[in-house]
């Protein structure tokens, strides 16, 4: 670290204490008139900020420094740490003990605890289904959350008219988000790009004022209360029981959604995903259908949110559009791009860190929303990629004397 970057982290630090001199030092006691000068917390202030400063500067160095080494052809750490973090590799004794730690967990935690791992693995199924549209194709979808929304009021609405099950509703649900999918592919195959992106939040938008303003279909703001939660063979569940019975249901969707998922990607309709993500003109120019790659990509996508919102209606019992706003896209857009797009683990591992950090952040509620904007910033400064990266395949041709 030379002088010249040490002089600029001392700046930097200067100027936020004379931009936080009125709010961190100044304070007026309106009841007695009076003024109170409190100078630690600029000196705090200032220290703190220099740090941080340094320590920035300092790792954009090394990141500068490997990528430099990198193109040179140089093996160091770093490369073998993003390589390793590009492959990652399970022993069998890990995979073992993550599959203890996971049928235990219900049993060792709290009900709560619970709750919050079963919201985590809805957004993974919801993380998954949206990376088969951004991660793979390359479609931005902003309106994601609208086939979430789909498949919870499908459940709920079914259930409350005809008294449909939750088993029965789990494919409907898919079923009727997939058509949504399709709904929303037609309208936006000459799109691409940021259009993509306002047609399909615009979508969102539609499909939550529809059913926060049309009083006599999903009953409005009010949204629609004792939603059964999945039944098994007519047994009926305690709530702590109900919510281990939950939780093990979305582990087997998680688990079905991954190997359908993969299996997806290295398939013949997986590679023109691929393809379409990469270059659409290209893709056309080889011979793919790209309005069947485009609408197929949609349709699987918003199947597995279609499915996702069933569960998360049995879930939670009551639903309302307020559970269907713009945000809930952004996280499940936030999980896909941190945890690497194109990457199933990579999303995993997004959807626990995204998920499960604010909850076990609550202690620090007020700097909850900051950290979690921080560390959104570090990743997509030192890790644009996601925590995971996409392996690009490599095929390789062997003749007879190979």
């Amino acid at each position: 670290m030379s002088f010249e970057q040490i002089k600029k982290s001392l700046l930097v630090s200067l100027w936020f204490m004379v931009l936080t001199f009125p709010i961190m030092v100044i304070r007026v006691n309106t009841i007695y008139h009076t003024v109170e000068w409190r100078w630690h917390r600029m000196f705090g202030v200032g220290i703190s900020v220099f740090v941080l400063s340094f320590l920035w500067r300092y790792l954009m160095g090394r990141k500068e420094a490997g990528l430099k080494r990198k193109d040179r052809g140089e093996a160091d750490i770093l490369s073998r740490s993003q390589k390793l973090l590009h492959e990652p590799r399970f022993t069998r004794p890990a995979v073992i003990m993550a599959g203890a730690f996971i049928i235990a967990f219900p049993f060792i935690f709290s009900i709560y605890q619970t709750n919050i791992m079963i919201t985590a693995l809805i957004y993974v199924v919801t993380g998954l289904g949206l990376n088969i549209v951004v991660g793979l194709a390359g479609l931005l979808d902003l309106g994601y959350v609208a086939f979430y929304a789909v498949g919870a009021y499908s459940y709920a609405l079914l259930n409350y008219h005809f008294g449909v099950g939750f088993w029965i509703a789990l494919p409907i649900g898919g079923g009727i988000g997939m058509l949504f999918g399709i709904l929303l592919g037609f309208p936006v195959l000459r799109l691409r790009g940021d259009y993509l992106a306002i047609v399909t939040l615009g979508f969102g938008e539609i499909i939550r004022l529809v059913l926060e303003n049309w009083n006599a279909f999903s009953f409005g703001p009010s949204g629609i209360a004792n939603i059964p939660r999945p039944g098994l063979f007519g047994v009926d569940f305690s709530l702590r029981e109900a919510t281990i019975y939950i939780y093990f249901l979305m582990i087997a969707l998680a688990l079905f959604t991954v190997f359908v998922v993969r299996r997806l990607q290295n398939s013949r309709i997986g590679r023109a995903w691929i393809a379409l993500r990469e270059d659409e003109t290209a893709c056309q120019a080889m011979g793919i259908d790209k309005t069947k790659t485009k609408l197929s990509a949609f349709a699987m996508g918003a199947t597995w949110a279609g499915m996702a919102g069933v569960v998360f209606a049995a879930k939670t019992t009551f639903i309302n559009p307020a559970s269907f706003t713009i945000w809930e896209s952004i996280i499940i857009l936030c999980v896909v791009v941190l945890g690497g797009m194109g990457s199933a683990i990579g999303v995993i591992i997004g959807a626990l860190v995204l998920i499960l950090l604010p909850e076990y952040l609550r202690a620090f509620s007020e700097y909850r929303m900051l950290l979690f904007g921080a560390i959104l910033v570090i990743m997509m400064v030192f890790r644009p990629g996601g925590v995971v990266s996409e392996v690009r395949q490599t095929y390789q041709f062997k003749g007879k004397g190979d």
